[in-house]
C-alpha cells in the first residue's frame, strides 16, 4: 500500500522522503508541470526591492540572474524555504516573512529598506506565477507601494496519471492521496475521471493542505478528507499518519 503524492517536481521528492521516513511506500503523480517564462532584460529597472511568494519563481529566474542588479536588491520572501531558495539563487539581502502572504505584506510595509520617500511610491518587482490566488500587488498599493507583477513561470495541468498509478488504484493498492494546491487537485480529479479510476481513487483518504483545496475533493465525491490545523506539510503528514493508523 502506498501514499500518492500529487505535488509537482522537484518538491514532490522532498515529500516522498518525509513519507518514507514515516514508514510509508510512495507513488508520485505530479499533476502540474513547471514551465519557466523568460524574464525581460529590463525587468526590475528602477525598483527598490523584489517580492517572491514561491520558490518556483526563483527556480525559473535563477539561470538568468548572473551579474544581474536584482541580486543586490532587498528580496522579500513569503517563508523560510523560499528565502533559502533566494539565497541559493544569489540574492544577498533576503528578508523572510516566515509565514503567509498577509505576513509578507506587513513585513514589506514596515520595512525601512523600501519606504516611500516624499510622496513618491516605492516600486517593487513581484516575481510570480501565471496563476495568482491573491492580489498582493493591490494590497501593497493601499500601503503606498507600486508593484510590478512579472510572470516568470506557469504550472500547466497534467492530463494523465502514470500507468503504475492507474494500476495501483485498480488494485486498491493506494491508501491515501496528498494534495498541495487547488489547481493540482482539480487536475487530479479530471485525470482519474479520464482514466476510469474515479470510484477507487475517491474512496481513499485525501490529505489536503487547506480547506480551499479540500473543497475540490469533496465536490468530486471524496468523503475522507483531512486538513491540518495550519497549512503546514508536517502537520498534514502527522494528521494523515493518525488517520491511517486509527
Amino acid at each position: 500500500m502506498a501514499v500518492l503524492v500529487t505535488r509537482p517536481a522537484p518538491d514532490n521528492q522532498r515529500t516522498a522522503a518525509a513519507l518514507r521516513a514515516r514508514g510509508f511506500e510512495v507513488l508520485l503523480a505530479p499533476m502540474l508541470r513547471f514551465e519557466p517564462v523568460a524574464l525581460p532584460a529590463d525587468a526590475g529597472r528602477d525598483v527598490a526591492g523584489v517580492i517572491v511568494t514561491s520558490s518556483n519563481a526563483l527556480r525559473a529566474v535563477a539561470p538568468q540572474l548572473q551579474s544581474s542588479a536584482l541580486l543586490r536588491l532587498p528580496l522579500f520572501a513569503v517563508g523560510d524555504q523560499t528565502a533559502a531558495a533566494a539565497r541559493d539563487a544569489g540574492f544577498t539581502n533576503v528578508i523572510s516573512a516566515a509565514g503567509d502572504a498577509t505576513a509578507l505584506r506587513e513585513v514589506i510595509a514596515s520595512s525601512r529598506l523600501v519606504k516611500a520617500k516624499a510622496n513618491v511610491k516605492s516600486t517593487l518587482l513581484y516575481l510570480a506565477g501565471a496563476d495568482i490566488s491573491r492580489d498582493l500587488a493591490a494590497e501593497l498599493a493601499e500601503r503606498g507601494f507600486e508593484v510590478i507583477t512579472q510572470t516568470v513561470y506557469r504550472m500547466a495541468p497534467v492530463a494523465a496519471l502514470p500507468r503504475e498509478v492507474c494500476d495501483a488504484f485498480a488494485a486498491n493498492a493506494i491508501q491515501a492521496v496528498l494534495h498541495y494546491s487547488r489547481r493540482s487537485a482539480a487536475a487530479f480529479v479530471a485525470a482519474i475521471r479520464a482514466e476510469g479510476v474515479e470510484i477507487s481513487a475517491l474512496a481513499v483518504p485525501h490529505g489536503c493542505l487547506s480547506a480551499n483545496i479540500a473543497e475540490v475533493l469533496r465536490d468530486a465525491g471524496a468523503t475522507q478528507v483531512t486538513i491540518p490545523a495550519h497549512p503546514d506539510e508536517n502537520d498534514m503528514l502527522e494528521g494523515l499518519t493518525r488517520a491511517l493508523q486509527s
